[in-house]
């Protein structure tokens, strides 16, 4: 009896602690959703098509902002590696719920460009559409599962968000101002997904273990799928070759 009374401070000054701290906001660290790793190259097969010319000459602000030409993003490839390919998990996360996180995804207009290119996003995940240039543009999304928007910011710096409610790959964006402007957006309930960089290069980390279809899309040159089963933490590497058409 003794030892629980000398105790007793000790367990009430634990329980004024843990009251203050979740007074002020704390929340214990979120877990991972695994320990597994994807990693893998996208690559393309033959020679590369020649990169168009973008005539900007319509708009003379978007034709001030680069001194060099500017190319068209359709197919960028490196030495052979393929840049802008979305890699994400297709099938083999049902059952399991992913929240939707609160930090916007952003796509920029900037040098009369959409920024990024390609990328992928949350359901109920903040869009965040922000024009960085002194000059009209509309951002026109054309989904057909989600709801179509169609939105002008004519003033440098204006900000619009939005936010999709279903799955979809993918979502196309266009420029009803800038006809060469277009972006592609892929709408999932999960966050394992990844887009290719100058490298070819993707990473898919934090899977639970499992079995997974993974799918990697290209606009040029379509789809691909790869069926791979990795455990509790490990990497494993995933390719992808296109072939040019």
């Amino acid at each position: 009896m003794q030892a629980r009374s000398r105790n007793l401070p000790l367990v009430i000054a634990s329980l004024l602690i843990a009251h203050s701290a979740l007074a002020a906001g704390y929340a214990p660290e979120a877990q991972a959703f695994g320990g597994a790793t994807l990693n893998g190259k996208a690559t393309l097969e033959g020679a590369a098509p020649a990169r168009d010319k973008i005539k900007m000459s319509a708009d003379p602000v978007c034709l001030g902002q680069h001194k060099e030409p500017v190319l068209s993003e359709e197919v960028i490839a490196n030495n052979g590696a393929l840049q802008n390919v979305l890699v994400y998990v297709k099938d083999g996360l049902s059952g399991k719920s992913f929240p939707a996180p609160t930090t916007p995804v952003v796509i920029n207009q900037e040098g009369c460009q959409y920024r990024p290119h390609v990328f992928g996003i949350q359901v109920g995940q903040p869009l965040e559409i922000v024009n960085s240039d002194s000059t009209l543009h509309n951002i026109n999304a054309q989904p057909k599962v989600n709801r179509r928007f169609n939105i002008a910011q004519p003033i440098k710096g204006m900000k619009t968000t939005k936010a999709f409610d279903k799955p979809e790959v993918v979502v196309p964006f266009k420029c009803n101002v800038h006809p060469w402007m277009n972006a592609y957006a892929a709408v999932l309930d999960h966050p394992f997904f990844g887009v290719t960089d100058s490298n070819g290069s993707f990473t898919l980390s934090g899977l639970p273990a499992g079995t997974y279809t993974l799918e990697a899309w290209h606009e040029k040159y379509g789809t691909q799928t790869q069926s791979v089963t990795v455990t509790e933490g490990e990497t494993k590497q995933v390719n992808f070759s296109f072939k040019t058409k």
